[in-house]
């Protein structure tokens, strides 16, 4: 972003607590999305467990492919917010290098805004393929497959 055209808009400053309020709430962003991220995990592993063991107890074997249901959508969850991370710390980063090159208005300490539109799509795609989701959702439906196979004999 360029620096400010209006004269009367000013120009953030490094030590401003106004500054360093902003840098806390999208540091804070940015940890709320990874700890969802991590409950994604936490929570697809404990369903699809539970899933797994009712059916196989209740000799319901043959309906283990349901396991897979929240697989695929705790993974697009999980990506959708491993996509918001990326944004607010794209948004963090590029305040600090636009704050530190002295071309940052004050007005941006104001906006905390979310990846929207087209973008969230592509965020969401470029997540999937990450190394944090596709090896932890592609082993569990690796185990499911296997599970799902060797009680159905």
């Amino acid at each position: 972003m360029n620096p400010p055209t209006d004269p009367q808009e000013s120009l953030a400053h490094p030590e401003s607590s106004a500054v360093e309020n902003y840098l806390n709430i999208l540091q804070s962003v940015v940890a709320r999305m990874a700890n969802n991220s991590n409950n994604c995990k936490a929570w697809c592993v404990t369903l699809v467990s539970a899933l797994l063991v009712v059916l196989v107890d209740k000799d319901q074997s043959s309906y283990g492919w349901i396991a897979l249901v929240p697989i695929v959508l705790f993974c697009f969850l999980d990506a959708y917010y491993l996509g918001l991370e990326r944004g607010f710390r794209g948004t963090y980063n590029d305040f600090v290098k636009r704050l530190h090159s002295g071309a940052a208005p004050m007005s941006d300490v104001y906006k905390v805004v979310p990846v929207k539109g087209w973008n969230v799509v592509q965020a969401t795609g470029q997540s999937i393929t990450s190394f944090a989701i596709y090896p932890f959702y592609g082993s569990l439906l690796i185990i499911t497959v296997f599970a799902y196979v060797f009680t159905s004999l």
